[in-house]
């Protein structure tokens, strides 16, 4: 089985006080956007998406479409645990997940098609950017054990260095928001684009 995992659980404190995630972009939640480029990718035969902070008021609000949304209590120890939650919910019955496509949930211009293209790479390979790695990664079983071992607020970059990489090139796919002011980037190019 392929599935897919979005990392959703971080408090973003650098956004301020609300939720990034529920912040507004072409008038559907942030996250909603990370959602449903997983949820679009026929290959991926399940997607969950960890949350965290405020993960009460995400679930009123994001429509989570085919996507399992799944909560670490413990989100504040980093993305280690939050990663971990997320393979162990989808390993959990005892399935066979020969790969895990992972993305952010706060990465809006992630695209269905890059997903795709991600899901024919052997585990351990990851998407750069004009040489910069980036999302997304693929986990395969050997990965997916050494994530075990991880703590704190590393993800899964240890654990994927020297493994291949895919050049993606389309730079707005790897732009996360983190601060108000890369929300408003986001929203900018868009209306140039229009």
């Amino acid at each position: 089985m392929i599935c897919g995992l979005i990392l959703a659980a971080g408090a973003g404190t650098r956004f301020g006080e609300r939720s990034k995630l529920l912040a507004e972009l072409d008038g559907r939640p942030l996250l909603q956007h990370a959602v449903a480029a997983q949820c679009a990718v026929p290959e991926l035969e399940r997607v969950a998406v960890v949350l965290g902070a405020s993960a009460d008021e995400i679930l009123e609000r994001v429509d989570f479409m085919r996507a399992e949304p799944v909560v670490c209590e413990r989100w504040q120890e980093g993305q280690a645990l939050s990663l971990r939650r997320g393979i162990e919910y989808l390993t959990d019955d005892g399935a066979e997940v020969r790969k895990v496509i992972v993305t952010l949930g706060d990465q809006p211009r992630m695209t269905p098609e890059l997903i795709a293209r991600l899901v024919g790479e052997p585990p351990g390979t990851r998407a750069t950017y004009a040489g910069r790695p980036g999302h997304p990664v693929v986990l395969g079983p050997v990965q997916m054990r050494a994530i075990a071992a991880l703590r704190g607020d590393q993800g899964a970059r240890e654990v994927l260095r020297g493994g291949p990489t895919i050049e993606c090139g389309d730079l707005r796919a790897a732009l996360d928001v983190d601060t108000p002011e890369d929300l408003e980037a986001i929203r900018h190019e868009a209306r140039a684009v229009v």
